[in-house]
C-alpha cells in the first residue's frame, strides 16, 4: 500500500506560480511511474505530467513549457512546478503512483487562478 499526500495549492493569479508538493510513504520511484492529474469542475480528470522510473518527464500539451515535474528521492517526494499559470489551469491536482498491478490516488489539492 502507498499513501501519497498531495500539498502547496491555493488561490493564484494569472501569469503567476504555484508548487505542488506529493509526499509518498515510502520510496517507490524505482517500482512506480509518478504523475499528476486534475480536474476542472464539471469536467473529466486529465492527465497533466508525468516522471517515469528512469526520471524522464512527460507533459500533456496544454502544459508544456509552462509546468515542471521533477523529485526528491531522499524525500520521497514528487513536485508540479507551475509557471505562468492561466485561469483554464484551475482544478483539483491528484497526485498518481501506477505501475502495472497497482493504480495509488491522493487526496487532490485545490488550484485557484483568478484576478
Amino acid at each position: 500500500q502507498v499513501q501519497l499526500v498531495e500539498s502547496g495549492g491555493g488561490l493564484v493569479q494569472p501569469g503567476g506560480s504555484l508548487r505542488l508538493s506529493c509526499a509518498a510513504s515510502r520510496n517507490i520511484f524505482s517500482l512506480y511511474a509518478l504523475g499528476w492529474y486534475r480536474q476542472a469542475p464539471g469536467k473529466q480528470r486529465e492527465w497533466v505530467a508525468s516522471i517515469r522510473n528512469s526520471g524522464h518527464p512527460e507533459y500533456a500539451d496544454s502544459v508544456k513549457g509552462r509546468f515542471t515535474i521533477s523529485r526528491n528521492v531522499a524525500k520521497t517526494t514528487v513536485y508540479l512546478q507551475m509557471d505562468n499559470l492561466k485561469s483554464e489551469d484551475t482544478a483539483v491536482y491528484y497526485c498518481n503512483a501506477r505501475r502495472f498491478d497497482a493504480n495509488y490516488w491522493g487526496q487532490g489539492t485545490q488550484v485557484v487562478v483568478s484576478s
